[in-house]
């Protein structure tokens, strides 16, 4: 697998929009979307009752802005400052693509709670809307997955029901050959499926990895936690896309679908036909290491691939397994690996401000926070914070309404705002 190559172009054209313009409490409470209070609390990883208790409403009342009583302005600034949104943020009138947990595959469905589940479901709303809002002025990839047509796709129909036929009828549709597949993220990129790598927090490292083909784009969502080793991000990335050509119509969950997906992701990277005459018959940890390099899959799922065709019986491949435990290799992160990274959407907005699209326009249009923005984005922010000093001390007096910290800070904007497969 190369390292350093330089991924394909993604963007042919460009046009250029306006953006919206936002608004007063009063005037967002008589345009109150109750969606956006419930997309906004599940972002937070909040129930009902812990918002009620940061803004001293009843759950009662949350509920009942979710469905459609609107709150006064005073409550709606209160949700705003404890959701971390502008009050804008709530209005009626943008694009806004609702979509179900049971229309998204989770990778470890069992293992995530409901609320996780419900964030990833409200992450993956916001994904969409930034692509949306990018889609207006840049033109991104056309959507090359069989199937695949307004947000639906009919398995079996263009590519086989099989997991095995189907990744060897994908790979030549994609004219990928019979090799190694390098740049997978960039190569789904390419095909117009939108790939992003979600924040790091607790929640998103339990989901780890899911993807849904219910939306106007079909979406690849992988935790960050899963970027600390490249091969086994390559091969979640892989099992999702599984998700996406053969399980579009069936609820997440059923773990046959997962072996299905796993199945999938396998053939996928390490087409049987390929691979097989360049596995070793017997534990050789410098092989698999050289075979993993060279086709992008991890030294784990090489064994068990040697087990599946034969080549290993189940006792080889635990002592293979143990040995490889006990080599304790140092995983290789994906940020070493450029064609691993998702990056349609970071040079969407690249392309978008060549033409006059600032980030705080965006953050603007979207009612997103900016430093929100800039994270997915991945745009790291190097404004220093300072302190404020008089007298040549640090200022400790008293604000307007209590006590602040010892030194309130600025920011100084220094540039632009066991057994297993994978």
């Amino acid at each position: 697998m190369r390292k350093t190559d330089e991924p394909d172009a993604l963007f042919p054209a460009t046009s250029v929009t306006p953006t919206s313009s936002g608004g007063s409490p009063t005037a967002v409470s008589r345009n109150f979307d109750p969606a956006r209070l419930t997309q906004a609390r599940q972002l937070a990883g909040l129930t009902k009752k812990q918002v009620a208790d940061l803004v001293g409403v009843s759950a009662a009342a949350i509920g009942q802005y979710e469905s459609g009583t609107r709150p006064g302005p005073d409550v709606l600034t209160a949700l705003a400052e404890q959701l971390g949104y502008p009050t804008t943020f709530f209005q009626i009138g943008r694009p806004y693509a609702r979509l179900d947990s049971s229309a998204a595959h989770f990778r470890h469905l069992r293992e995530t709670r409901a609320y996780q589940r419900a964030k990833a479901v409200s992450f993956t709303e916001q994904m969409w809307e930034l692509t949306y809002a990018l889609e207006q002025r840049v033109e991104l990839p056309h959507i090359d997955l069989p199937g695949f047509a307004g947000g639906e796709i009919t398995p079996g129909s263009s590519l086989p029901a099989d997991p095995v036929q189907a990744a060897r009828a994908l790979r030549q549709h994609w004219k990928l050959g019979s090799g190694p597949v390098s740049h997978l993220s960039r190569t789904l990129e390419i095909r117009g499926i939108v790939v992003v790598h979600a924040p790091a927090d607790g929640d998103f490292k339990t989901v780890d990895a899911f993807s849904t083909s219910r939306l106007p784009r079909p979406f690849v969502i992988v935790s960050r936690d899963r970027t600390t080793d490249v091969y086994r991000h390559r091969f979640t990335t892989a099992h999702e896309l599984g998700h996406l050509v053969l399980h579009s119509d069936a609820l997440p969950g059923d773990t046959q679908h997962e072996r299905e997906a796993d199945a999938f992701a396998a053939e996928f990277l390490t087409p049987r036909d390929s691979i097989v005459p360049e596995l070793p018959t017997r534990i050789d940890l410098a092989a698999f290491a050289e075979l993993q390099r060279t086709w992008g899959a991890s030294m784990q799922s090489l064994i068990y691939r040697c087990r599946e065709v034969g080549l290993f019986s189940d006792t080889t491949a635990t002592r293979a397994y143990q040995r490889l435990n006990t080599a304790k290799s140092k995983p290789e992160p994906v940020e070493g690996f450029p064609g691993e990274q998702p990056t349609l959407l970071r040079k969407a907005f690249d392309l978008a401000s060549d033409y006059g699209l600032s980030i705080v326009e965006l953050a603007d249009e979207l009612h997103w926070p900016l430093p929100r923005l800039r994270l997915i984005l991945g745009m790291q922010d190097h404004r220093p914070a300072l302190d404020v000093i008089r007298g040549g001390r640090h200022d400790t007096t008293d604000g307007p309404t209590g006590p602040q910290s010892s030194a309130r800070r600025l920011a100084v904007a220094s540039g632009q705002d066991g057994a297993s497969r994978d």
